[in-house]
């Protein structure tokens, strides 16, 4: 009889019996052959090299070969998957699922190149799966942690002439960028996993998530909701189908240079994504040969190009922790809010794609439009972008979008996407004029005020055009409603959970949430519900914590200083009246409090009360934050917090503890 859940195995079952241990062996031949040792290698080579070359024969390896150069391969593959693809044991999402057949095929490349390939593996979360969840917490945290890990795992390959990074999704690709950054004295190229596919007659990744919200309203039965969650992902591998961070994560690394052309947003499993890793693989030798790193790449141009791509995709705003924290790694000056500020004021969003509209293509569709190349040839003809910067093909981008621009690559590519799809590939990928025309404006939006004195972030894009003025402004006045939870915010939009019922044209705002009160956790849940509720697109959200890629509306997010950090936006009770302002074609913002018990502030009045003001009573971290969450909490804190991009300032934070130390050995002298 078979255990199942409902039906344990047994003790005895679980115990075992000492049946196999009659054919166990206790010794054996071990591999044949010679290693390839010098008396030259005994003498000056540390134990470690030579005792590197018996662990590869005993592993199978050809002894002959294990002297050769060698490149590791770091990955977030997660799961098991049998050789037909059904799984053994599930990942956590289908952005890792199907990594490892990139894995093999850059081995199998590096092995005919006469390389030997090594693999190591940390995998990835997901976001999606974590919504709503203290799994939340460890989110962003994950990626520091992860960038450590993989910089550890590959330095532990001393004789490494290379490093591989391949991964997708919204955690693990940042990770694998920052590690790379992070080792940029070798030779290094990033293979992006690529995107799930639309299924035919669903929804897609990031409306499904909001079924349950949809529920609550009566606006889809039990039914649909079974029907529609089982069919959102049309593939088993890749990252979701909008361009939410996993696939600005990729449009980033190519814009960085670190991929090869054209491999952004390639969908998962095809063979043209199978061929990417073969030939990302390649051009690693080439950049071996010619003694070419990382840091060759990774310069302060390369950096300029990599926001401006971010700009013109319409690119998710957790690009805007990620992208400080990939140049941290790199060595390069992280950006201030004023050239976030520059750069989109200098760059119009040239691609229509999920979830900005206005026709929300799929990102397949991106890629089969021309994807990240085919946007730098418009930003190389505005004259803004850097084309002298190197890339990972040793060649500059100058040359690398002349060969694209006359390529059969590109010409198959686009006529495939009208043949296949019916759709115009520069209805996708737009000229800066046709985008215009069509109304899409600047991306991010940095809105200050009283209540972000240190700024915060908006997604004008995102916002319904229905509430924006002709005038391409979005202007709104109404009465916070303040949750020091997001379980509270969700249960209060559902109408649920004894919370009064959040209502049209209500401000929602989030305390709490960011690093230190939640690991900056991110709010999809809140976003996504508002965008599928039919008044939801009135009620903006102001929070300290982050959204998803995904997300729509007037979600303000990133709020500084946070509200645990001592941020007016901690003050803030319920029935005051906030104003928000975003102007979409300056790409000036303001948040403030305007009015309170009654009466309308004055800006004097409106500082006067926000600095008399306790912080909310319930205010804190949450009950289950991690100590490993508080840790990287308190660590980012010290190194410039959330708009240096989270990441670990060592002598920062070496100094804020050594004047710790110091005072705290003062005071106990003082007793």
């Amino acid at each position: 009889m078979t255990a199942t859940a409902s039906s344990p195995a047994s003790l005895a079952e679980i115990l075992g019996t000492g049946e196999l241990l009659a054919t166990t062996r206790t010794k054996a031949k071990g591999p044949e052959g010679r290693l390839p040792i010098t008396a030259k290698m005994l003498l000056e080579e540390p134990s470690g090299n030579l005792f590197g070359m018996t662990q590869d024969a005993g592993m199978g390896w050809n002894p002959a070969e294990v002297g050769r150069p060698q490149s590791l391969i770091v990955s977030t593959q997660g799961g098991m998957r049998a050789e037909d693809g059904s799984p053994i044991a599930l990942g956590f999402h289908t952005g890792h699922w199907e990594i490892g057949l990139l894995v093999r095929e850059a081995a199998q490349a590096l092995r005919a190149e006469g390389v030997v390939p090594f693999a190591a593996y940390v995998s990835d979360p997901c976001d999606g799966r974590t919504q709503g969840t203290t799994g939340m917490f460890d989110s962003l945290p994950y990626r520091n942690d992860a960038a450590i890990t993989m910089r550890r795992l590959i330095r532990s390959l001393p004789r490494r002439s290379g490093v591989i990074g391949i991964a997708t999704c919204d955690k693990g690709l940042p990770a694998t960028l920052l590690a790379l950054a992070g080792s940029r004295d070798y030779p290094g190229i990033v293979v992006p996993g690529g995107v799930t596919l639309p299924a035919v007659g669903a929804e897609d990744a990031g409306k499904v998530q909001t079924i349950g919200a949809r529920y609550a309203h009566g606006l889809i039965t039990v039914e649909e909701a079974a029907d529609m969650g089982c069919r959102a992902c049309g593939t088993p591998g890749g990252g979701c189908q909008f361009l939410g961070t996993a696939a600005t994560a990729q449009v980033v690394a190519e814009a960085f240079g670190m991929t090869l052309p054209h491999s952004a947003l390639a969908p998962s499993g095809e063979p043209v994504w199978l061929d990417m890793a073969r030939r990302s693989a390649r051009a690693l030798v080439r950049l071996q040969a010619t003694q070419t790193p990382l840091s060759a790449i990774l310069t302060p141009a390369a950096l300029e190009n990599a926001m401006l791509l971010h700009a013109a995709f319409g690119g998710s705003t957790n690009l805007l922790l990620h992208i400080p924290a990939l140049a941290h790694a790199a060595g390069l000056a992280r950006p201030s809010v004023d050239d976030w500020i520059r750069i989109n004021r200098m760059t119009p969003r040239l691609v229509d794609a999920l979830p900005n509209g206005p026709r929300n293509h799929p990102t397949v569709q991106v890629f089969m439009a021309g994807g990240v190349p085919e946007v730098m040839l418009h930003l190389r003809r505005m004259g803004i972008l850097n084309t002298d910067v190197l890339t990972v093909t040793g060649e500059k981008l100058g040359a690398v979008l002349d060969w694209w621009e006359q390529s059969d690559r590109r010409r198959e590519a686009r006529a495939r996407l009208k043949s296949e799809d019916g759709v115009d590939p520069d209805r996708v990928i737009m000229s800066a004029d046709a985008a215009r025309a069509a109304g899409m404006t600047g991306t991010v939006v940095f809105p200050s005020g009283n209540v972000a004195p240190e700024g915060s972030v908006v997604k004008s894009t995102s916002i319904d055009p229905s509430i924006v003025g002709a005038d391409g402004v979005y202007h709104h006045r109404g009465p916070a409603r303040v949750f020091v939870s997001e379980t509270d915010a969700i249960a209060a939009i559902k109408g649920q959970g004894g919370q009064t019922p959040v209502k049209a044209d209500d401000v929602v705002v989030l305390i709490g949430a960011g690093p230190l009160g939640t690991g900056m956790e991110e709010t999809y849940q809140l976003t996504s519900a508002l965008k599928f509720i039919p008044w939801g697109k009135t009620v903006p959200i102001v929070t300290d914590a982050r959204f998803s890629g995904v997300s729509t509306g007037a979600c303000i997010g990133h709020v500084g200083p946070e509200a645990l950090a001592g941020g007016p936006i901690g003050k803030l009770v319920d029935g005051d009246v906030v104003e928000i302002m975003i102007d979409r074609n300056t790409l000036e913002g303001r948040v403030n409090l305007v009015a309170a018990g009654g009466r309308d502030l004055d800006a004097v009045a409106a500082a006067r009360l926000l600095a008399s003001r306790p912080l909310h009573p319930k205010l804190a971290p949450h009950g289950k934050l991690p100590d490993d969450t508080r840790l990287w909490a308190a660590l980012q804190q010290a190194s410039g917090g959330t708009w240096g991009g989270c990441v670990y300032d060592v002598d920062s934070i070496i100094e804020v503890l050594a004047a710790g130390v110091e005072a705290l050995g003062r005071g106990e002298r003082k007793q």
